[in-house]
């Protein structure tokens, strides 16, 4: 008894040390984004409406082109209500043709489907395009500014007033904030993800017919994050001297979908490279769960109805957005993590795997001595998601040789058999594995000071007189 009270195992305080400034390290990562010059911004996750930064995103400011992003999801609300569609041809007035600003050069009586016209708007920013649209699908531009309104007071836009449908205009009644803009650039993209066929769209020739004759036109992006930027679908820039630089930015990697609005910056520039340093920073702390489950659902008894039962459906996809770090193991349910106090490791042909120390994975001692033993030996470890799928599928073709567990109380200890979802696996005939018996009896040897301690792991004290 006497010689296990002299040896103390000092790389326990030393290990958890280094791990807990990795563990810091790696929560740092969700630190907000590097100063953007725009006063006003807001990001947000499309698909949960999670906001995951903003910027004095509810002050009221003048969003010039941006307002157009409401011209176009009243257009798709309409045609989605099979009012108009995309082939109807419409008759350009002398008052659409006549706005000055960022225009597509529509004649007056000058006719182009409606298809055409939203190309013009979405691509070149077209204020004559824009009023035409309006015209088309109200009367006229003041019933449609109405209609704008109406849509914000039903989006919750509460701090967004309209008196134009192309944002030309410079009068102090004319206001939206970032987050209202995000609100509808949502509603957009969400409701009518056709939207993206056309703000994709880098460069496309129109033709206009006029009593002049025919000729071409070229539709060139006011969208530069297009070429600057590898994941961007959208959305709408906007610029006047009393708005500045505004725009409402979209780009989806990975299965996720942002939304990066700015109001106000200092000039063109400034605008996409503070899009762009918002959804990068969005992108790199989003990790995104989404549940596709298809599994039936028994009917719903109904009691005095018509009938006895009535069906039941899900109402949408489950998904959830994490930006803190945080492991989405418990929420997807299908990666191996740790057993009871134990982190888990197993040997599948030759190599060791093993769960990441994040979220709930702690960095053990046990388990990081462990490592470092296998690494001594020429096996290759790889930390990172392992799904229990893949293990038993392993199982399955004769590849997983061994299982066990590491810790404080248990050392090494083997798993003989897995069940999961009805079927079970058997591990190393039953019988301890040769590579954890070995590494039981190396770290055990160590502790006891049966085996030289090569690690500096342990360290000799003299018992007090």
């Amino acid at each position: 008894m006497q010689k296990i009270r002299k040896y103390i195992c000092t790389g326990i305080l030393l290990f958890s040390i280094s791990m807990q400034v990795f563990w810091w390290n790696g929560i740092n990562v969700c630190a907000e984004p590097a100063a953007i010059e725009a006063p006003s911004a807001v990001l947000l996750e499309s698909s949960t409406g999670k906001v995951i930064f903003e910027q004095n995103a509810r002050e009221r400011r003048s969003p010039a082109s941006i307002t157009k992003i409401m011209t176009l999801l009243l257009t798709f609300e309409a045609l989605d209500q099979g009012k108009i569609k995309l082939e109807d041809p419409v008759t350009v007035s002398a008052y659409a043709s006549s706005m000055g600003g960022s225009q597509v050069f529509l004649a007056e009586n000058e006719v182009q489907t409606l298809e055409t016209l939203i190309k013009c708007i979405a691509v070149a920013s077209g204020n004559d395009a824009s009023v035409a649209v309006a015209e088309y699908i109200a009367g006229s531009e003041e019933a449609f500014v109405e209609q704008m309104n109406a849509k914000a007071s039903e989006l919750g836009m509460t701090d967004t007033h309209f008196e134009d449908c192309c944002g030309l205009t410079d009068s102090d009644g004319h206001y939206t904030t970032a987050m209202d803009v995000a609100v509808m650039s949502r509603e957009l993209t969400v409701k009518y993800p056709k939207i993206f066929e056309y703000t994709g769209i880098w460069m496309e020739d129109i033709t206009h017919e006029t009593s002049q004759g025919s000729s071409k036109f070229t539709l060139n992006s006011t969208n530069k994050l297009l070429k600057q930027y590898p994941f961007t679908t959208g959305l709408k820039t906007g610029s006047t001297s009393k708005a500045k630089f505004c725009l409402s930015a979209t780009a989806t990697k990975d299965g996720i979908d942002l939304i990066a609005v700015t109001m106000g910056a200092p000039d063109y520039k400034a605008r996409f490279k503070d899009a762009r340093t918002l959804l990068s920073y969005g992108f790199n702390i989003s990790d995104l769960y989404l549940d596709e489950n298809t599994d039936p659902l028994q009917n719903m008894r109904v009691q005095g109805g018509v009938e006895d039962t009535v069906p039941v459906k899900y109402q949408s996809e489950f998904r959830y957005l994490d930006t803190e770090g945080n492991s989405l193991d418990g929420v997807e349910k299908k990666y191996v993590e740790e057993v009871g106090s134990m982190n888990i490791m197993f040997k599948i042909d030759g190599k060791i795997y093993t769960a990441a120390c994040t979220g709930t994975v702690l960095p053990g001692v046990t388990r990081r001595s462990i490592i470092e033993l296998l690494k001594d030996w020429g096996y290759e470890v790889i930390e990172g998601k392992l799904a229990i799928a893949d293990v038993m599928k392993a199982a399955e073709e004769g590849k997983l040789e061994e299982v066990f567990g590491t810790g404080t109380a248990a050392v090494v200890s083997p798993v003989k058999e897995l069940d999961w979802e009805g079927k079970v696996a058997n591990i190393s005939g039953g019988k301890i594995g040769p590579l954890t018996q070995k590494l039981y009896d190396t770290l055990t040897g160590i502790q006891w000071g049966k085996l030289p301690d090569t690690k500096g792991w342990t360290v000799k004290v003299e018992p007090k007189v």
